[in-house]
């Protein structure tokens, strides 16, 4: 995750740029995906693709993601709430072969909530509490 005020690279769990002090999403100089500089009025980040205005219009609830997980992990529902559509596949494939994806679902939404996997959706943005 980079900084979208300075450009920084920044550790998934960081509240503020260490460099610059501004909170995270904060900021439209660099792509807080690939940290490449960025026109402030452009739509998406011509290098690797991440749409400013999702990153921009919210993030995601922590609190959904792993209650989507706990209860429907084993369709993999969660992944793809979070934009992560080939792990959410592979998901479904484990449940209806081996009957795992479900294990699988219901830890990793509990690590969810506890903020110890998964900080971030696809697109890079932190996961709201």
């Amino acid at each position: 995750m980079y900084c979208r005020n300075c450009g920084n690279e920044m550790d998934a769990k960081a509240a503020v740029c260490v460099k610059c002090g501004v909170p995270v999403g904060k900021g439209t100089a660099f792509c807080p995906n690939c940290g490449e500089p960025s026109n402030p009025e452009a739509v998406i980040c011509v290098k690797c693709g991440t749409s400013f205005s999702a990153a921009a219009s919210g993030a995601k609830s922590k609190l959904a993601a792993g209650l989507l997980g706990i209860f429907l992990g084993g369709l993999g529902v969660h992944r793809f709430y979070l934009g992560y559509t080939k792990i959410g596949i592979l998901q479904i494939l484990a449940s209806l072969c081996f009957g795992a994806g479900a294990v699988w679902g219901l830890i990793e939404g509990i690590l969810i909530l506890c903020g110890s996997t998964i900080t971030t959706d696809a697109n890079g943005v932190p996961l709201t509490d």
